[in-house]
């Protein structure tokens, strides 16, 4: 998919910073190529899916040019480990729990679909049905 999706977590309905060290781990076993200038990195998973990743720190973590189910798992990892939430732009937010909902700015909350998903399949199928 050549469209941006990002990782990003909130407190009380604001921006929070993100674990980077913690995103590091997970990513840094699929990197086959970086950029520490723009914080760029592009990872590859074993079935070699790609996904291009932008370390937006401290709050955000961008995906674009992804696809494949082991991306969405790595994706899957990085909300578990991070206690974030999956923004779609013109498409859902994912959650991982229905008690993230009361996290969210109230323009997440109330202006797009919010979708409960926590694993790579899942946040799949919520992307694919926008």
């Amino acid at each position: 998919m050549s469209f941006e999706i990002f990782v990003c977590r909130f407190e009380n309905g604001d921006p929070a910073s993100l674990d980077m060290g913690a995103a590091h781990e997970i990513l840094g076993p699929h990197v086959v190529a970086r950029d520490p200038e723009i914080g760029f990195l592009q990872v590859s998973t074993a079935d070699g899916e790609e996904a291009g990743v932008y370390l937006n720190d401290p709050t955000g973590i961008t995906f674009n040019r992804f696809g494949g189910g082991g991306v969405m798992d790595l994706l899957a990892d990085l909300l578990r480990r991070l206690d974030a939430v999956l923004i779609v732009p013109g498409g859902p937010t994912m959650i991982r729990r229905d008690e993230d909902h009361a996290s969210l700015p109230a323009a997440l909350r109330d202006e797009w679909p919010v979708v409960v998903a926590r694993t790579g399949a899942e946040i799949d199928r919520a992307i694919r049905a926008a």
